[in-house]
């Protein structure tokens, strides 16, 4: 993948350049690209005091941050324990059927990624699906699947 190192200069030039940067440059480029690609961190480095190293510590310490391309929703099922007493490796095991996915993967068209995560803070609502921004608690298998086919209809 190719990507436009002017956008990753104009993020560096609005964010600043130091090393206490390196998290709004990265969420920037995040923000930009929807991943943090290998070739942003190389520019980076390359115009600012900041280090491949360096900017590699702080995108793989903190789990906000992706280095592999996403697709254009993220499925995101909460397992934490609200989450996982009511069922939510069912409901991962539901979405990947139905899209063809393991989790932590992506689908072939780049539309979806199924994530598991460790908590929504949504424990009221267990189990829970987010996709982006949107929550859907109280699910089981088919409730899961059927928010995928809302999104395809």
């Amino acid at each position: 993948m190719t990507i436009d190192l002017q956008k990753v200069d104009a993020i560096v030039a609005t964010r600043g350049s130091g090393l206490q940067n390196a998290i709004p440059v990265l969420q920037g480029v995040q923000e930009e690209f929807r991943f943090v690609p290998r070739e942003a961190i190389k520019r980076i480095a390359e115009i600012t005091s900041m280090t491949e190293s360096q900017l590699f510590g702080v995108a793989t310490f903190y789990t906000q941050f992706r280095l592999k391309p996403v697709g254009e929703r993220i499925i995101k099922v909460c397992h934490g324990t609200a989450c996982h007493v009511g069922g939510a490796e069912g409901l991962t095991e539901a979405l990947e059927a139905k899209l063809g996915v393991k989790n932590g993967e992506n689908t072939p068209d780049m539309k979806y990624t199924l994530d598991s995560v460790a908590c929504v803070g949504c424990c009221s609502l267990a189990p829970v699906v987010m996709v982006e921004d949107l929550t859907f608690g109280r699910l089981d298998r088919k409730k899961a699947v059927k928010i995928i086919d809302d999104f395809e209809g």
